[in-house]
């Protein structure tokens, strides 16, 4: 049985709310599953957190992006011009706002020690403009 077509992209009648709560699993799942493995150092890491900000921000809907990578959470690195780390989960803290049709949700990466996990969890969803006063569509009230 073929589900009746829903506005929007999903095929399902999501609301704006409920589509934006996935969007925000979808970029996380992104950074986590393209970026877990890449060499990284002390004097990487930076450049490194503000390349996947970069490539997260071009995604639909998102109008904020904080990438942290502490590279010495990782194990231990090798000697010389061996000397860098494979990115772990443990390096990793992300948090990404999305916004679309008055609502926004932010969302967060985080590797939970007690849970020895990669956490993806909402931390607001609200019915307000992000914080950068943009919405998805790049200004205030809408396309520029």
């Amino acid at each position: 049985m073929t589900p009746p077509e829903a506005p929007g992209f999903h095929k399902a009648a999501l609301s704006p709310r409920e589509a934006l709560l996935f969007e925000a699993g979808v970029k996380l799942g992104g950074v986590f599953h393209q970026y877990i493995g890449m060499p990284v150092s002390k004097e990487t890491a930076d450049g490194l957190a503000r390349t996947i900000e970069d490539a997260v921000r071009l995604q639909p809907f998102v109008t904020d992006v904080i990438v942290r990578i502490d590279p010495e959470r990782g194990g231990a690195a090798g000697d010389g011009r061996f000397a860098y780390r494979y990115l772990t989960p443990e390096m990793l803290r992300v948090e990404v706002t999305l916004h679309d049709q008055g609502t926004t949700v932010v969302a967060a990466l985080d590797h939970r020690a007690d849970l020895r996990y990669p956490l993806m969890s909402v931390l607001t969803v609200s019915d307000e403009l992000p914080p950068s006063g943009r919405d998805a569509t790049g200004g205030p009230d809408g396309p520029a």
